[in-house]
């Protein structure tokens, strides 16, 4: 199930205007140039900005996701109609034969369950033609991202567009092994509303994702940096192979 924040519809509506600066998708545009992709399935596309970047660029784009508000929000963007957009997850798609599946900020990582993480692997590769590439970001454990998931590091107030001053920070909660539980706040002036939003992350080392992509019938093509988040984040480019396996 999607987080509260992806799911209300308050939130869901506020949620590109938190966070206005999409920088970290340029990458991803630059990637689908560079492998020439033509038909795109965008995995947890949530408002679609990502899906709406491809469409503007003449890609044929599906975006998925379980958080019915968020699709709702990206319906009602300027192009949203020239994205197909489906509700639910990529175990349940219709037959595709997509050049490139993304999965970018990170939801790689709200994928917790160690068999909702295979469903998923899987299922992307279902989607793709076969030599069609699946990238996808997830953060170095070794970073520590969580320690700066607290009020003074992340609170701020942001004017957003139709909803007023919005108050928002995130508070850590819990750090078990790898899983790592977290709580977003967030406060409408206009009423006085607070809603909250709580996340828990699966933080998973290079060698365990190269593995698990090997397993389930991909060839890892690369591991690269981030180049907005160097040291920070990896993002890695598996292809389904040309020949059956």
């Amino acid at each position: 199930m999607a987080d509260e924040c992806f799911r209300h519809p308050r939130l869901a509506a506020v949620y590109d205007g938190l966070d206005p600066d999409r920088g970290d998708l340029d990458p991803y545009l630059r990637m689908a140039e560079e492998f020439g992709a033509r038909r795109v399935l965008d995995i947890g596309c949530g408002t679609g900005v990502f899906a709406l970047l491809l469409s503007a660029r003449g890609l044929q784009v599906v975006g998925v996701d379980p958080a019915g508000a968020s699709l709702d929000v990206a319906r009602g963007k300027p192009g949203g109609e020239r994205v197909r957009w489906i509700h639910g997850d990529v175990t349940a798609l219709p037959p595709l034969t997509a050049d490139l599946a993304t999965m970018t900020g990170n939801a790689a990582q709200e994928l917790t369950d160690p068999e909702d993480w295979h469903a998923f692997l899987r299922g992307a590769r279902a989607a793709l033609r076969p030599g069609g590439r699946l990238v996808f970001e997830t953060r170095v454990p070794a970073r520590r991202a969580w320690e700066e998931w607290n009020r003074e590091a992340t609170y701020t107030v942001t004017d957003v567009p139709g909803a007023g001053a919005v108050e928002h920070c995130v508070e850590l909660l819990d750090v078990s092994g790898p899983l790592v539980t977290f709580r977003g706040v967030y406060r409408f002036a206009a009423d006085g509303q607070v809603l909250t939003s709580r996340s828990t992350l699966r933080f998973r080392e290079r060698r365990q994702v190269e593995a698990e992509l090997v397993a389930r019938g991909f060839v890892v093509e690369d591991v690269r940096e981030a180049p907005d988040r160097p040291g920070r984040e990896l993002v890695f480019v598996a292809r389904r192979p040309e020949s059956a396996r």
